[in-house]
């Protein structure tokens, strides 16, 4: 990560980013524990879940890829130049772990709950599989050229 010009600028920007961190993450409690006190799923948009944990994955894909590889690192570098700084910070990765693990759990309570007559509509299926079904290609396609930066621009 590229140095910050001034410290009380770059601790103000910490600071936010993990209250921010945790603005959001405290959003995805509620509709946990209220899954489980009722032991029902009833009146949960189950595509809103399955869609949320394709978007929440692409994010932590996108995230996580920028933060912890230095091949993607040098890529952006190289694109925007050494002064810039990348784009991501803990409490970023932080966040699309947490969004992940949590949108995994409310599948798990949709699957081990009362659902009434509730599905996942064909529309949704269908959208996650061309979602995932394009990411596919597109890994395919920056394999031989090692284009890891475009790659996870894809997952933005």
């Amino acid at each position: 990560m590229a140095s910050w010009n001034s410290i009380p600028l770059e601790i103000t920007y910490e600071v936010l980013g993990w209250v921010a961190f945790l603005s959001w993450t405290v959003g995805a409690y509620p509709q946990i524990v209220l899954n489980f006190r009722r032991k029902s799923v009833v009146g949960l948009n189950f595509d809103f879940v399955v869609l949320n944990l394709t978007k929440q994955s692409a994010y932590l894909i996108y995230n996580a890829s920028l933060y912890f590889s230095s091949a993607v690192q040098k890529q952006y570098f190289e694109k925007y130049g050494k002064e810039q700084m990348i784009p991501v910070a803990a409490n970023d990765v932080a966040f699309s772990i947490h969004a992940v693990l949590m949108t995994a759990v409310t599948l798990c309570q949709i699957a081990i709950y009362e659902r009434g007559n509730q599905r996942v509509s064909k529309i949704s299926f269908g959208i996650v599989a061309a979602v995932w079904l394009g990411a596919a290609v597109c890994v395919f396609l920056a394999l031989p050229t090692h284009s890891w930066l475009w790659l996870i621009s894809i997952f933005k």
